[in-house]
């Protein structure tokens, strides 16, 4: 496909819609657009029969991803209209940056990418997309700046401060913790801990819960297990272990278990996908797990929503449910 070409009039409109920017500041999903930029955009779309959506996916190692493709995969083939390409960057910042530009020279008309980190090489690389007009869709992790269309993620400090509460409450205000934290070069991993930290500061300050052992898992169940281990080597009591998604509690709770010592220890998890933190909860291997939707189907809506000449927010907030074994029969508890 030869790329798009615009008249000086949609030029015109679009050098209004992707401004020139400065860099955001941290928000609650991993940052906001800057203030000066609209809280809302239309993207100008020529007319056509069919429209490529580039997704670049950064892994597939683990659940939740799987999952999201699977979400953009079954959103996408509802559209006719639609032509949908894939390409995973197996957990490789620089293939995931060749992945992009691979897009860009097939001339894609959307781009959907779910960034490995927040990187440079990948910022710019996405930017160097949206700068050849092309609208870009970011899942789940921020990019710096703010040369995107649209942002779509669910409120991952949010959702670490109601894991701390939860914690907080199972603990009754004192005791040790494990935290396996995600990647913590990610907007999500950075913000599931400040939220997590935030929910039990006074009582890390005045020592009644101790954090005993961190580390960075980067989401994986295998490190996770391997983490696990040593902090129960290391540590007598233990008492709640914090995964930053449901892989990493349920590879420290397969730790426990092995060493004889799952029962005296609450696990709470996020992402709560059916076949695995909320059967988690539902088997009493894990006291919680938080909702964290992929927002794969949210993104074709985007595209259709630009395709109809619509506007479309520059960032979409996608809420979170917490399951435990009192509420995952009624389908969640919804957090405000």
């Amino acid at each position: 496909m030869k790329p798009r070409t615009f008249s000086a009039m949609a030029a015109a409109c679009l050098t209004a819609i992707w401004p020139a920017g400065c860099e955001n500041q941290p928000g609650s999903t991993g940052g906001a657009p800057p203030a000066t930029q609209p809280a809302a955009v239309k993207v100008e779309v020529p007319k056509k029969d069919k429209y490529i959506v580039g997704f670049s996916q950064c892994t597939i190692q683990e659940p939740w991803r799987v999952q999201m493709n699977k979400d953009v995969a079954e959103a996408a083939a509802r559209h006719p209209n639609l032509e949908l390409r894939v390409a995973v960057a197996d957990d490789k910042i620089d293939k995931q940056v060749n992945d992009v530009e691979n897009f860009v020279t097939q001339g894609v008309d959307f781009l959907i990418i779910s960034p490995k980190e927040t990187a440079r090489s990948l910022t710019d690389a996405v930017a160097r997309a949206y700068q050849k007009k092309i609208p870009v869709i970011v899942l789940d992790r921020r990019v710096l700046g703010d040369q995107y269309t649209c942002f779509i993620g669910a409120d991952n400090y949010k959702i670490g401060l109601e894991a701390g509460k939860y914690a907080r409450e199972l603990l009754g205000g004192k005791g040790h913790i494990v935290e396996l934290k995600g990647n913590m070069t990610s907007t999500p991993g950075e913000l599931r801990h400040n939220g997590f930290v935030a929910a039990i500061k006074d009582e890390l300050a005045s020592g009644a819960i101790r954090i005993v052992h961190d580390a960075d898992v980067d989401w994986k169940e295998g490190k996770a297990k391997s983490e696990m281990e040593s902090a129960l080597a290391a540590n007598a009591q233990i008492d709640l272990v914090y995964g930053h998604n449901d892989p990493a509690a349920h590879g420290a709770w397969m730790a426990a278990k092995d060493a004889n010592r799952e029962s005296k220890i609450k696990f709470i998890g996020i992402d709560a996908l059916p076949h695995e933190g909320i059967a988690y909860v539902k088997e009493g291997v894990l006291s919680a797990s938080l909702q964290y939707p992929t927002g794969g189907d949210k993104a074709i809506e985007v595209i259709q929503d630009m395709i109809a000449g619509r506007e479309v927010p520059r960032t979409i907030t996608l809420g979170t449910r917490l399951f435990t074994r009192e509420t995952v029969a009624s389908g969640g508890k919804a957090i405000d």
